[in-house]
């Protein structure tokens, strides 16, 4: 072995965790970048123009791009992000209470009539109040 090897050890600790602290700003700066081109398509207040115009902006001027359209466009970025989340969960909530109903065991007229007599016994209605009551169920 002709060349120099480097071994773990050879590597200072303060290196790594340079290494590390890049790494992981590149990581946030693409997290970043797709963001921002999410949101550009997610706009609907955007017209076509305007979103190619901040995708080549973001595309060809990645940095600049980016931090200018996070300067200009920042505030309405959070504000479509919580709408968007509450619409999902409104359509989410819809979809389980719809899908529960579905699902839902209906009343048949034995358990109507059940808990009627079960109001009497308490005393909670009268004969009469219980007699109109079962002849609703049975019509």
């Amino acid at each position: 072995m002709s060349g120099s090897v480097t071994l773990a050890y050879d590597y200072p600790l303060l290196g790594v965790f340079w290494t590390t602290f890049w790494l992981f700003m590149w990581m946030l700066w693409f997290f970043l970048l797709f963001r921002v081109i999410g949101d550009v398509f997610r706009d609907d207040r955007l017209n076509g123009w305007a979103k190619a115009g901040w995708i080549i902006f973001v595309i060809v001027l990645p940095f600049l791009g980016v931090f200018v359209y996070v300067l200009v466009r920042g505030r309405g970025m959070g504000r479509r992000e919580v709408s968007r989340a509450q619409a999902q969960q409104e359509a989410f909530d819809t979809y389980v209470r719809r899908t529960a109903a579905k699902d839902a065991p209906r009343a048949t007229q034995a358990d109507e009539l059940t808990k009627l007599s079960q109001l009497r016994e308490r005393g909670d209605i009268s004969d009469a109040e219980f007699q109109q009551a079962k002849s609703k169920v049975l019509h």
